[in-house]
């Protein structure tokens, strides 16, 4: 059994897949990273699955890397964090690859690879007062394992501002650059993703399948070098001074906050 997710699936097929961590914010942990992964392989390869929900429990989707899976990175040798940004990544392309229609239902805080979520599903219905942001590098860190979705999500015009000023940004605009396809009342949500899954099920299962794989190929690849290009990346921009000086002071600062 999980401990950092809920999977429940109804008789029509359509798992609910919901972020449990809600003291957290839905934060991911190693644990809820590899958990993902392996929920993304198990209702991919799982015929009774039709489609596929992400949902956060609590006030938000997701808000991003959690304190303590930071604070071990902070600590972490280079090849130990090489290691781990490896397996984000393969979470994440776990869940791009899902051969199912995988929908986001969002709501609170999105930030980071929350945002990375979001842009490996294939609709996303939000919450008009969610928020939304790219705010690594507000701690001298860069959002690399996640810009191959996000950039292929948003397009490359968008998403510079947003990776180079980490400024937060409301619904509204997360429609505009196509991060999600729709905004709705908060009270509305549950019965807005509802109505977005019920068009996916109206498809033959194998031929939306096929379709997905067919769009895939027809973008630009996100291939096994690019990944680990990024990967690299992720571990360069942790070892910069501005990240070792922003990072310190983000964890005193929450320090500070929670006494």
């Amino acid at each position: 059994m999980p401990e950092t997710l809920r999977i429940e699936t109804d008789g029509r097929g359509v798992t609910r897949l919901t972020l449990a961590r809600e003291d957290k914010h839905n934060a991911m942990s190693a644990r809820m990273i590899d958990e993902l992964t392996e929920a993304a392989h198990l209702l991919g390869a799982d015929p009774s699955v039709r489609a596929v929900v992400m949902a956060g429990a609590g006030k938000s989707f997701c808000a991003g890397g959690d304190l303590e899976w930071m604070r071990t990175q902070f600590d972490a040798s280079r090849s130990e964090r090489i290691a781990e940004a490896r397996r984000l990544a393969a979470m994440f392309r776990a869940l791009n690859d899902l051969p199912k229609p995988l929908i986001a239902s969002v709501h609170g805080n999105v930030f980071g690879g929350g945002i990375g979520l979001i842009s490996v599903c294939d609709a996303a219905v939000a919450a008009e007062t969610a928020r939304f942001g790219l705010t690594e590098v507000r701690l001298g860190l860069i959002p690399a394992t996640i810009s191959p979705y996000v950039v292929a999500r948003i397009g490359a015009s968008a998403a510079r501002p947003l990776f180079m000023s980490g400024k937060v940004f409301d619904a509204e605009q997360a429609r505009a650059i196509g991060l999600v396809g729709s905004i709705v009342a908060a009270e509305d949500l549950d019965s807005s993703v509802e109505a977005a899954t019920n068009e996916f099920l109206a498809a033959s299962p194998q031929a939306a399948a096929s379709a997905k794989a067919l769009v895939r190929s027809l973008a630009a690849p996100i291939t096994d070098d690019i990944i680990e290009d990024v990967v690299h990346r992720l571990a360069d921009s942790w070892e910069t001074p501005e990240a070792q000086r922003g990072i310190l002071s983000f964890f005193e600062k929450r320090k500070r906050n929670s006494v």
